[in-house]
């Protein structure tokens, strides 16, 4: 039997009893599929006889499921809108984005001068704490039937700020590291990932009758590998010219949102993406070390602590941009403080700094995805008694 088949029949195994005892315990899945990716991972603080009991690798199989998982959950998302419905709300995402951004990147730069890092440190250290997990906020959506209400709204529109930001800032920190690519070069890989966006942003806008068209076949196996093929090819260009497979894929669920093909799409692909979300949350977990989290400690408190209150001021405030009142403003905040996967981006990006930079961020950032992924998620589930503890700091009414 082969070695990929094998851990992937473990990884199913871990991920069947951790959704269970979640479901068991009403929890959500979200924590549980990272516990369990840390458990079986290569990272698991285990061992017996000083033989390690590491049952599933980091491997890139493992990889491209959890690709195809975030892909998926994007995609769903983008079902929920429109690009002329984007695009018309164009001043209150920039508003809203904009408030993110300087609270949220703020407080990472903050954090990172508070602890004598160096300016090249509290770059990464900024941008690992900056960005919600789209991922996660897409699936606990879901999971919580927040994706029809109006809070779901700005907290999109947040997540399509951050990720086109985040596109920048990844190219002029990956210049940094290189050290030897010029503006220039930088800004043409900038230019060609915002020009392949807007093609696609436009075909998503005027496409809708020839998807209708090309997408009308009755058997639905061909029906299914067709969306699939579809997305995930869009996905993979859109990571050839440096753009997030994320936000590709939430173009073209935004094409398809316009066309009749939206309930087959969700009866028939809604448990694929079930299933491939959970080997991305699982595939966070096999990344995350837990013996090295008291190497950054400190510094991890800290962070949590005021980044989750900078998430929570940062929506609530792009809530009432949004003209909600107290509660569903609050809850956009508390929609975005999961952080995940790239803030991991970030740690990559680091190792590949070496130096100081490699010995700091990378194991903050694990530590940090971890106990925001569950911290974030915990939030939205238990959102009720949160809401209204702090609904009366917030000088409106619904």
């Amino acid at each position: 039997m082969s070695a990929p088949l094998v851990e992937v029949a473990i990884a199913l195994g871990a991920l069947a009893v951790a959704g269970y005892v979640a479901s068991r315990v009403s929890l959500s899945v979200i924590p549980a599929y990272i516990v369990a990716g840390i458990v079986v991972g290569p990272n698991a603080p285990t061992s017996l006889f000083g033989v390690s009991l590491t049952l599933v690798p980091e491997t890139e199989f493992v990889d491209v499921l959890a690709d195809l998982g975030v892909i998926l959950l994007l995609f769903f998302l983008g079902l929920e809108f429109s690009v002329g419905g984007l695009f018309a709300d164009g001043r209150r995402i920039a508003a809203a984005g904009t408030v993110d951004f300087v609270l949220n990147f703020g407080a990472g730069v903050a954090l990172g001068l508070a602890f004598g890092r160096t300016p090249l440190e509290t770059l990464f250290l900024a941008g690992v704490v900056y960005i919600s997990s789209s991922a996660i906020v897409t699936k606990s959506l879901i999971e919580q039937g927040w994706i029809a209400n109006p809070e779901s709204v700005p907290i999109l529109g947040t997540l399509v700020f951050e990720d086109l930001l985040i596109a920048v800032y990844l190219a002029l920190l990956a210049a940094l590291v290189a050290g030897g690519e010029s503006p220039a070069a930088v800004a043409l890989d900038v230019g060609v990932a915002f020009a392949f966006l807007l093609v696609l942003a436009a075909v998503a806008w005027a496409g809708t009758a020839p998807l209708e068209a090309a997408f009308d076949v009755d058997a639905e196996e061909q029906f299914v590998l067709a969306v699939l093929a579809a997305t995930t090819i869009t996905g993979a260009a859109a990571l050839a010219v440096g753009l997030s497979e994320a936000v590709a894929a939430f173009f073209v669920g935004t094409a398809f949102s316009g066309t009749e093909h939206v309930e087959r799409i969700e009866r028939s692909l809604g448990t694929v993406r079930d299933v491939f979300a959970a080997f991305f949350f699982f595939a966070i977990g096999l990344t995350i070390d837990v013996t090295v989290l008291a190497t950054v400690a400190g510094l991890l408190t800290v962070a949590v602590a005021v980044t989750t209150a900078t998430k929570l001021v940062s929506g609530t405030i792009s809530g009432r941009i949004y003209g909600l009142g107290a509660v569903r403003s609050i809850r956009t905040g508390i929609g975005l403080v999961p952080r995940g996967e790239f803030s991991l981006v970030v740690a990559a990006l680091a190792l590949e700094a070496g130096g100081p930079v490699a010995a700091v961020v990378p194991p903050f950032a694990v530590g940090y995805v971890l106990v925001m992924s569950v911290l974030g998620t915990a939030m939205i589930q238990y959102s009720a008694p949160l809401t209204r503890a702090l609904a009366p700091l917030v000088q409106t009414e619904e």
